[in-house]
């Protein structure tokens, strides 16, 4: 039997006993109910309950209730058993109005969310094209079973013992270079699969950005040389292939090379006034963040003949200091006399309102040796340009601009042979929404095929339409007018996925089933025949990775239930293959033995505005009890949280393992609702995501089931500034209690690119920024209690931040919190076991808070001393 089947039989016998021992008159009391001498008023009762004969009416209570137990128990265990409640209720479809759990087993714990234990196992295809075009060939590494450490294979014979096709690039997982022996870090095979270019020694630099030694790998001779032999111990930054093997060019020490694969492995430099203040190839810390989330800023043409890449000078970029107390990451051994000083790394880094780094588009021309730059006669100013993407069309190069606030987007196309640019679209968003353009690089060139019924050359870009992002064909390419792929109340997400050419069919992923879901669909270039590809039949949550060719696809169905992820051919592919990669068996199993939340999908309306909720109950939860509430969100602008992916996480531990109720709700200013939902917060970030956040709450302390004396709030970056934003303008009416981790407490310390795409600059908007900032703390400090934690050596949200608001507390007097700093933690907070720490600070500080030891730390008094008698000698 089900522990809640247990629970309930003794609770309906336990009234019974009750209700036939009470003495007339007396009243029932609740459990729950205070006390005033702090006892919990069982022993007395018990007591008197023994004490009292039991009449005839008892006995016959007695008799009653047994025989009903045991009918009771008996229908209990077989519905247990016809009801499959012996499944765990992961295995289930959730049903929207649950109020408990079925599962039975063990609870989540903090160690194994931390561990990783509730992390689907989920693969990467490195799909590639065959030197003669050939679909559906991918790349694995450590396939001994497949004759080597590198192999190429025809994703349709890789669930066989051995494989007639696979083709083997590097027989083992190491090799010499004279002395030396090389471990890879990472491997690029060369179009014609010839060579391999292979990284070793990788440290990392930023949060996406790394260096290192590279090595050409032959894949004929199995045997290495250096990238560059006048200079093999010198950090590389970047190196990518050419399109037709015969030349890689790599950034190092921020200057451009060309190494040639000819008999004398000519190296030739591309730039040469490259230095700490001026990058070619690759992005600056704000640019690879906010811009490229990548490490590179080079782009091949597709016959191999120019490159394209950004020249960035940041050198009225001010400078911010990293300090490091603890450890020293450049690696260099202090000077005599400075080991006991931190170690300060200086970053370019514009906040808002700062200079931005100057980026141009240079070229350069591979057979003439030359670099050259082509100017635009509408093009935006130095200062107030962003390029955000570069995309080769033949001889041709599309490239994506906004201005400095990102409301205006320029698509910008050169001729690189002709030397000659314009502008062949404008667009701006401050008449249509007052909203902004998001950084996109799914750009998809689409070439002129008469045979295929494509007249003109084209690209796929996602425009605003009716209010949501669609997908839209332009062609010609100065075309400004596009075909509509795609139309609707819903929106494409990071589309298109892949274009099959020859079919002329675009495949994307989108929300046409709901915004908390995600399907892939395809259509047809000239916008009719649209279609699903999953099973929109049923709820889900998928992404998916193509072929080159767009014939296969590695599809990853994540949620609502276990995930698991299959490769499969497309149909008209010519090809009818499924096979599953992963089935996440194990995590099924480990599943069935626990019980996790009960997890609740609605939607709430403010001000006019719906928006998602989802609330994660504790498992056997019974509504007639009272549960304390804690609400999480991330809710930066165009994110989402509330999703149907299969997720268990510090909310599920929370729910599962402490037993509280977890409620997260997506407000305004969340992605996939439409754009009038996500731009409304433009320029005044805070204001209305904390109004719907402190509207819901209140939603929720009416609830039966709910303590709204016990009702927290925490999140992290993005989320630790709503948190303190959310407690500032609630003032304790609703919300008592909140924890933020690595939050912005002013805007103006943030960086430009991100800030002033959604706030403007703190000269147009003073006002603004002032009403966003952490300020009002007299209010914030209106709650029980609060606590801040950060990390010393966060890159990107400042530690200035928490120091500005501590000295604003202070200041104000303000005393009801706490705060943890972790020195030479950046903003994930790892740095000698900090991670653990976060969450483990984050679950005890909870439970005092809901256990209510935070009320006595406002006024405390010493404990009254106990005397003693002290014995004569």
């Amino acid at each position: 039997m089900s522990s809640a089947t247990t629970s309930l039989a003794e609770s309906f016998i336990l009234d019974q006993l009750a209700e036939a021992s009470k003495p007339q008159g007396q009243q029932y009391t609740d459990a729950r109910s205070e006390n005033t001498d702090g006892r919990d008023g069982f022993e007395e009762e018990a007591a008197y309950y023994l004490q009292r004969p039991a009449d005839r009416k008892f006995k016959r209570v007695l008799w009653l209730v047994g025989v009903l137990c045991f009918v009771g128990w008996g229908l209990a265990a077989a519905l247990f058993i016809i009801r499959g409640d012996y499944k765990h209720s992961s295995t289930k479809v959730h049903d929207p109005a649950a109020t408990a759990s079925r599962g039975s087993g063990a609870k989540v714990t903090l160690d194994q969310v931390l561990r990783g234990a509730w992390r689907p196992r989920r693969h990467e295809i490195s799909w590639i094209s065959g030197p003669q075009g050939e679909d559906g060939l991918l790349l694995e590494r450590d396939s001994k079973k497949k004759g080597g450490y590198l192999v190429v294979e025809d994703v349709r014979e890789r669930d066989a013992g051995t494989s007639s096709s696979a083709r083997v690039l590097m027989v083992e997982s190491g090799f010499n270079v004279g002395s030396r022996y090389i471990i890879p870090n990472k491997v690029w095979p060369s179009p014609d699969l010839r060579k391999v270019l292979v990284l070793s020694d990788i440290q990392s630099n930023w949060r996406h950005s790394f260096t290192g030694k590279y090595w050409i790998f032959d894949v004929a001779t199995q045997t290495a040389e250096p990238l560059d032999g006048a200079h093999v111990d010198d950090r590389v930054q970047l190196a990518s292939w050419s399109p037709q093997s015969d030349a890689i060019v790599f950034t190092r020490h921020n200057n451009m090379y060309l190494r040639k694969l000819d008999s004398q492995a000519t190296v030739l430099q591309i730039t040469k006034d490259g230095g700490s203040e001026l990058f070619y190839g690759v992005p600056d810390w704000v640019y690879e963040e906010e811009v490229f989330s990548g490490n590179s800023a080079t782009w091949w043409s597709e016959d191999g003949k120019y490159i394209a890449f950004l020249r960035t000078n940041e050198s009225e970029v001010p400078t911010y200091p990293v300090q490091y107390f603890v450890s020293r990451p450049s690696g260099k051994q202090p000077k005599p006399g400075e080991e006991n000083y931190p170690e300060v790394r200086d970053i370019k880094y514009p906040k808002a309102g700062a200079s931005n780094p100057v980026v141009n588009l240079q070229f350069y021309d591979v057979a003439k040796e030359e670099v050259f730059s082509l100017d635009i006669k509408d093009d935006f100013a130095d200062p107030d340009r962003l390029i955000t993407e570069v995309v080769w069309a033949d001889r041709k190069v599309l490239i994506r601009e906004t201005n400095r606030v990102s409301d205006v987007l320029k698509v910008v196309l050169m001729d690189v042979e002709r030397r000659s640019g314009r502008t062949i679209r404008e667009d701006d968003v401050k008449a249509l929404d007052g909203g902004w353009f998001e950084v996109s690089e799914f750009t998809t060139y689409i070439p002129a095929d008469p045979v295929s019924g494509r007249i003109h050359a084209g690209y796929i870009d996602t425009v605003i339409y009716q209010g949501y992002d669609h997908l839209a064909y332009f062609t010609p390419l100065d075309n400004p007018n596009p075909i509509m792929l795609t139309k609707g109340d819903w929106e494409v997400v990071n589309a298109p996925s892949a274009v099959d050419l020859k079919k002329n069919q675009v495949y994307f992923v989108a929300t046409k089933e709901g915004s908390t879901q995600r399907h892939v669909y395809r259509v047809k270039l000239d916008g009719t025949g649209l279609e699903a590809v999953t099973n929109t039949s049923k709820e889900g949550f998928y992404d998916v990775s193509f072929s080159k060719g767009a014939n296969f696809a590695l599809l990853t169905y994540n949620g609502p239930n276990v995930p698991w992820q299959k490769v499969l051919s497309m149909p008209g592919s010519g090809s009818d293959y499924e096979s599953t990669v992963e089935d996440n068996q194990g995590l099924k199993s480990f599943a069935a033995k626990h019980e996790l939340p009960i997890e609740i999908y609605s939607t709430i309306t403010i001000d006019g505005f719906e928006l998602n909720v989802l609330e994660r109950r504790p498992p056997h939860f019974d509504p007639k009890k009272k549960y304390p509430v804690l609400f999480w969100m991330y809710q930066g602008p165009g994110s989402q949280s509330v999703d149907k992916r299969f997720t268990v996480d510090y909310q599920a531990f929370v729910a599962s393992g402490l037993g509280y109720i977890v409620v997260t709700v997506d407000g305004r200013g969340t992605g996939f609702r439409g754009r009038k939902t996500r731009c409304v917060i433009r320029g005044n970030i805070g204001y209305w995501e904390s109004t719907d956040q402190i509207a819901a709450a209140k939603i929720w302390a009416k609830k039966k089931y709910v303590d709204e004396d016990r009702m927290a709030i925490w999140g992290w970056s993005y989320g630790g500034f709503m948190t303190l934003k959310t407690l500032e303008r609630d003032a304790g009416q609703t919300f008592k209690y909140g924890m933020a981790v690595a939050p912005v407490t002013d805007w103006r310390f943030y960086d430009s690119i991100y800030t002033e795409r959604y706030m403007f600059t703190p000269q147009d908007n003073p006002v603004g920024y002032d009403n966003t900032s952490i300020s009002d703390v007299e209010s914030l400090g209106k709650n029980v209690r609060f606590l801040v934690m950060h990390g010393v050596a966060d890159d990107n949200v400042h530690t200035q931040s928490t120091y500005t608001l501590l000295d604003k507390l202070d200041l104000a007097g303000v005393e009801n919190y706490d705060v943890h700093i972790f020195p030479d933690s950046d903003h994930g907070i790892y740095f000698h076991n900090a991670n653990r720490i976060v969450y483990d600070k984050l679950t005890n500080w909870l439970v005092n808070a809901f256990n209510g030891n935070w009320l006595r730390t406002d006024d405390p008094k010493p404990v009254p001393l106990i005397g003693r008698t002290v014995q004569k000698p």
